[in-house]
């Protein structure tokens, strides 16, 4: 490609709304232009880049034994209708009508109309292991788009969709996405994470993510520097503590804490650790009854560490609050601890509550409370003397630097982390709901065991641009720069010899197989090498009449601080070995 036929759009500054650094230079590099509020326009330069990213997933999901087909953006709401995800799914699902008055939605993603087409078209067990792929629009109606394509309404992904005859294979259907995920990320060129995910909404038991790191992360990523263990926040387990409680030492005292209504106030005031003050959490939850009213609520006490954070999907999946939970109301708290919010504690309650304790909190000896009423907390507090044991002990804390890992094989770290990918195994969830069946070998129907693989087509450059930027602009890995190398002539408008060199080399390249850009604008160099360098192409070629009376031209990786001077009669050769061509 040449520059003057190609489209480039770069800007000096960055739109005010760009709050990330993928945003700012994505849109400073001209690979996107804002059409609306998380909607934009894949311009020319950044096309490309999706481009090679569906290239590399195409090529893997294919050797990996997927088949690829498309299914509608807009899909009948009667298939979300089988599944109850048309109601639940909330605001974030876009509902339509058409002029018929038929409801409609836009795909967020296709568990439904992909399930459709696998009872309608697979049969039998004999047409069985089955995997379809798409790479498509999505569209999830964010109440507030923001970071570009990072969050964004509108977006492109590929999701796969496998279906077994038994759990035994279905799971080895993960395991072959799972490696081709491997395969995917390593071409990508960028470090990263797989690491055990909980499986949220979509449901499943058995799910990894694929988490490309980044100090700019939405997530945390906990993992293990001497083993292979890594896990989400959500997901990483807080190892039960080492050894006995130890024995009461003090009396439990009821200590005036005047103006201290949090823990680190609380252990500041008293000059304690704030390891030995306990947080009190109230959460409720609610009996409906058949036409969605609130009957009966139970209000519920948790105890943590006043140095851990609640992990809300641990809680979740503890007994009697599975079904859901909220934070109780002034109200219910004042009503079952006659005191507001910051003095709270599990001794001298008005109301019964039950009773959740952290792993960490169940251990402890002489911790520190709130005494339900203002100003005062309860020091030197003791299981069995000043109240009964816990009848709930769970994990339901954040793990923290220097946890123990989970597999015994040393002690965690956390880095921050930004999903674009990943692989759940769903079991039965959508066929059983659809009743989507096969006939196995025995005659009779059975549910399809299915899997789900996803990779954030468009999110993927974005996290991609969090990893690799300098002051100047992007540093893309070479599998997916728009360009993978730009010759850029100086003055070729008034050197013959320049224009040659130029025009030969590019030939050479484009000849190699290499994917090439000759900048022939014309622009000064300090403007040229300074759109490349915001763009971020990796390998660039200098040819100037300076250095060609010498014999010489320059090569510069977007990384190098400096250039490297070459023979021209070897520059062809050296830029095929940089690039592996």
């Amino acid at each position: 490609m040449k520059a003057s036929r190609f489209f480039i759009s770069t800007l000096k500054e960055a739109p005010a709304d760009a709050e990330v650094m993928s945003h700012r230079l994505m849109t400073r590099a001209g690979l996107i232009k804002k059409l609306g509020a998380g909607i934009y326009n894949y311009m020319p330069m950044g096309l490309r880049v999706l481009q090679k990213v569906e290239r590399i997933v195409r090529e893997e999901m294919n050797r990996a034994g997927a088949v690829e087909l498309t299914m509608p953006v807009v899909q009948p709401a009667e298939y979300w209708q089988e599944t109850g995800r048309f109601e639940k799914m909330g605001p974030e699902l876009l509902r339509i009508k058409d002029r018929h008055g038929r409801d409609f939605i836009v795909q967020p993603t296709s568990e439904e109309v992909v399930t459709d087409i696998a009872r309608q078209e697979l049969r039998s067990h004999k047409q069985l292991p089955k995997n379809f792929y798409q790479i498509q629009t999505k569209f999830r109606d964010e109440r507030r788009p923001r970071f570009g394509l990072m969050r964004g309404r509108e977006f492109i992904m590929k999701d796969a969709y496998s279906f077994d005859r038994d759990e035994a294979a279905a799971k080895a259907s993960y395991q072959v996405m799972a490696a081709a995920y491997r395969r995917i990320f390593d071409r990508f060129g960028l470090r990263y994470r797989a690491v055990a995910a909980d499986s949220g909404a979509i449901g499943g038991d058995l799910s990894e993510e694929f988490q490309v790191i980044a100090a700019t992360g939405e997530d945390a990523i906990v993992y293990c520097p001497t083993s292979d263990y890594a896990a989400n926040m959500e997901k990483a387990e807080a190892l039960p503590p080492v050894g006995p409680r130890p024995a009461a030492s003090n009396a439990m005292v009821k200590t005036p804490t005047p103006g201290t209504s949090t823990c680190a106030d609380v252990a500041k005031l008293l000059g304690v650790p704030l390891a030995t003050t306990v947080k009190s959490l109230v959460l409720a939850t609610d009996q409906l009854n058949d036409a969605g009213e609130i009957v009966k609520s139970q209000v519920w006490l948790l105890l943590l560490r006043g140095d851990h954070d609640m992990n809300e999907v641990k809680v979740s999946k503890v007994a009697g609050l599975e079904a859901g939970f909220r934070f109780a109301t002034l109200t219910e708290i004042e009503a079952h601890f006659g005191c507001k919010p910051g003095y709270l504690g599990p001794i001298g309650l008005k109301l019964p509550v039950k009773l959740v304790v952290d792993r960490e909190v169940a251990v402890m000896a002489d911790w520190i409370c709130g005494a339900n009423e203002p100003d005062a907390h309860m020091t030197g507090v003791n299981w069995g003397r000043d109240l009964l044991e816990p009848d709930l002990v769970a994990d339901i804390r954040n793990v923290v630097e220097g946890d123990p890992s989970p597999d015994g094989k040393g002690a965690l770290a956390i880095e921050r982390g930004i999903e674009v990918g990943h692989v759940f195994y769903l079991g039965t969830k959508y066929s059983k709901a659809m009743n989507a069946t096969f006939l196995a070998d025995d005659g009779k129907p059975r549910h399809f065991e299915m899997g789900c693989y996803g990779i954030g087509i468009t999110r993927l450059p974005a996290a991609a641009i969090e990893q690799n930027h300098d002051e100047r602009g992007i540093v893309w890995p070479d599998a997916i720069a728009p360009f993978t190398v730009v010759v850029c002539p100086v003055g070729a408008d008034r050197s013959e010899a320049v224009k040659t060199a130029a025009d030969a080399l590019y030939d050479g390249l484009l000849a190699a197989g290499i994917d090439v850009i000759l900048d022939d604008r014309g622009e000064r160099p300090g403007a040229m090498f300074a759109d490349w360098e915001l763009i971020g192409v990796p390998h660039r070629v200098t040819i100037g009449d300076r250095g060609l009376k010498d014999g010489q031209v320059e090569y510069q990786h977007r990384r190098d601080t400096v250039a490297t001077q070459l023979p021209v009669a070897d520059a062809l050769t050296f830029v095929r070995e940089r690039v592996g061509a």
